[in-house]
């Protein structure tokens, strides 16, 4: 191989530390320890391996989280390639990444490490002063700066010519060269590149390293995406225009067009019935570019569900072209704040709750599957109390629609981190005070004990403390909410409330803990493992309230082996169906589960 590229955990290594995580993973499909890995890992491999240079993936978070006993360095040291690549895209990576980069160097002393992703790029100098640390590449795009620093690298040519590319010399210099691989969008690229990924399971024999989260083989979905960059600037996003501008060095949002969007959604829909997850709003890039979109996807017929999500008010002309042009859809909203002058200053959805309000009640009028409706605390401008209108807003919603079943509402804390480059990590005016300036600060924060040392803010309004008591507060009302209106059962109910109580329970006891002599910690540690896991489960929001109705019973096609025969030695292709047969406990998963594979 020319290039392996490993997925971290959020912690290295995650199984020998007892960390109070509590609900910070809560809204997303992945633990947290965020296995899923950012997608332009396959986009990077797929243009790699069409350049010729042979490249893995390796998910090496979803594999510890599979097997606690798997053992990453023995796993490691049958990897040979001369440069392995790691992503530090998201700022809770840091203490998982730099971590592998060292087991990197210790196992492979004569490999090059090379970290890349938003986040390495914002402390690409602090990144590349590892010693472990041979390589950062910088920007959002990197797949052909990639290939031409492996290419420089095979042929022995100056490095200075590599674009985005911080090294250093010989001598230990650090040179910076300048971004200027910026693509003004995402047609030239498979994003993700589901081709690559197909057939790698089988080129590679590994099913693990391309499955995004732990859950995935029983609540599947899929993903298109929209674009690189935004063209909203929402103040506590990493994603906005202002983030993208300082990080990335990007002007405008990269677009992928409504043509390769369509061919990506058909490509899905040959090997896998889950939903299709559609990441920005589909008119970011302009109403006619939405509209040749869904006219194309109509047209194609393709049979999963869409899920959109939407950053600003849509009428029922919207939603009734998305109803005429799917099989089913759902959406997702985040207004973050039932006060509209708090959306004001963050920038989305700055409009009256009455304007809210229609867009929820034609979006449902459209045949909206399932409506998902997000809120955070920890906001500029937002208070405890403020912060709690939250479960008033949502009763006057519950009562508004009539307990409709599809309109479902969630809480989760900013945090752990404020996104380099956001405007609320930027700015001060916006009344958030950082804790954690460099990166090495915000590795050692990972560590906890409790999500509350995680937090790398404060805020005019609310203390850290203010902040976990008030999420906590929020999350049970809804909870409460929830059940008493009938949209959960009483088996979920039970058991958020269970978690909350148990999560506030041991906050003193680590509390207690952190003031012990060091050498008494890890012991007393060890005994509230169990209790800190069940408090970092399902502590806000229930295992399988965030669901889509279709992601039940995925049939994992026969397709899947089709597209790799056509691509591969008939060997392997012959071999895929004995390897899928004898394949650990991922397939046996899906055989318990009566699913079908090839």
């Amino acid at each position: 191989m020319d290039l392996v590229l490993l997925h971290a955990p959020s912690v290295w290594d995650f199984r020998e530390e007892v960390i109070l995580q509590g609900p910070l993973a809560d809204v997303i499909p992945s633990t947290d320890e965020f296995e899923m890995y950012p997608i332009g890992l396959t986009s990077i491999a797929s243009y790699l391996e069409a350049n010729n240079y042979n490249t893995r993936l390796v998910n090496l978070a979803y594999r510890m989280l599979r097997n606690r006993r798997f053992d990453v360095a023995a796993h490691l040291r049958k990897l040979k390639a001369p440069v392995f690549g790691i992503d530090l895209h998201w700022l809770p990576h840091a203490h998982g990444a730099l971590g592998i980069a060292r087991l990197v160097k210790q196992v492979h002393p004569e490999a090059k490490v090379l970290l890349g992703g938003l986040s390495a790029s914002w402390y690409h100098e602090e990144v590349i002063a590892d010693p472990s640390v041979d390589f950062v590449l910088r920007g959002d795009s990197t797949e052909e700066p990639c290939r031409q620093l492996l290419a420089a690298l095979r042929e022995g040519s100056p490095l200075g010519s590599v674009e985005n590319l911080t090294w250093k010399t010989p001598q230990g210099r650090v040179v910076s060269n300048p971004v200027t691989f910026v693509p003004a969008n995402l047609d030239w690229i498979d994003v993700p590149a589901y081709d690559f990924m197909t057939h790698a399971v089988f080129k590679y024999r590994s099913l693990a390293d391309f499955l995004p989260y732990l859950e995935w083989l029983r609540y599947p979905s899929t993903m298109l995406l929209n674009s690189r960059g935004c063209t909203y600037n929402c103040a506590i996003c990493g994603g906005s225009r202002t983030g993208y501008r300082l990080v990335a060095g990007r002007s405008a949002a990269g677009m992928r067009s409504p043509e390769k969007l369509v061919a990506d959604a058909e490509r899905i829909s040959s090997f896998s019935k889950a939903p299709i997850f559609m990441v920005h709003d589909p008119r970011i890039g302009g109403i006619p570019r939405a509209e040749t979109f869904f006219d194309l996807y109509r047209k194609a017929g393709v049979p999963n569900e869409l899920v959109i999500e939407i950053f600003f008010p849509a009428g029922r002309d919207f939603f009734d072209l998305v109803r005429r042009s799917t099989a089913a859809w759902s959406l997702q909203i985040t207004i973050e704040s039932p006060d509209p002058d708090i959306r004001k200053v963050n920038g989305k959805f700055p409009v009256p709750n009455t304007v809210v309000e229609d867009t929820l009640a034609a979006a449902l009028d459209e045949g909206c599957g399932k409506l998902d409706l997000f809120f955070m605390v920890g906001l500029s401008g937002q208070t405890p109390a403020k912060a709690l209108e939250t479960v008033d807003y949502c009763r006057h919603l519950v009562e508004r629609f009539g307990v409709d079943e599809r309109l479902q509402f969630y809480a989760a804390p900013l945090g752990p981190f404020l996104d380099p480059g956001s405007r609320a990590f930027e700015d001060p005016t916006l009344g958030f005070h950082r804790r954690f300036v460099t990166l090495e600060e915000h590795r050692q924060a990972l560590l906890g004990p409790t999500w509350r040392e995680m937090l790398a803010y404060e805020t005019d309004w609310m203390s850290r403390n203010e902040i976990v008591a008030t999420t906590y507060a929020v999350g049970a009302g809804l909870n409460d909410l929830k059940f008493e209106a009938g949209l959960i059962d009483a088996r979920t109910h039970a058991t958020v409330a269970r978690h909350f109580a148990v999560a506030q329970e041991t906050f003193p006891k680590l509390d207690a803990i952190a003031r012990l002599p060091e050498a008494d910690r890890r012991p007393a540690l060890e005994i509230l493992a169990e209790q800190v896991a069940e408090a970092n489960t399902a502590s806000l929001v229930g295992e399988h309230e965030l669901e889509w109705k279709t992601s039940a019973g995925l049939r994992v096609t026969w397709l899947l082996a089709r597209h790799t025969a056509a691509a591969l030695p008939r060997e392997i292709a012959h071999g895929a169906a004995r390897f899928a047969g004898r394949y650990d406990t991922a397939i046996a998963q899906v055989e318990r589960l009566g699913l079908i594979v090839a």
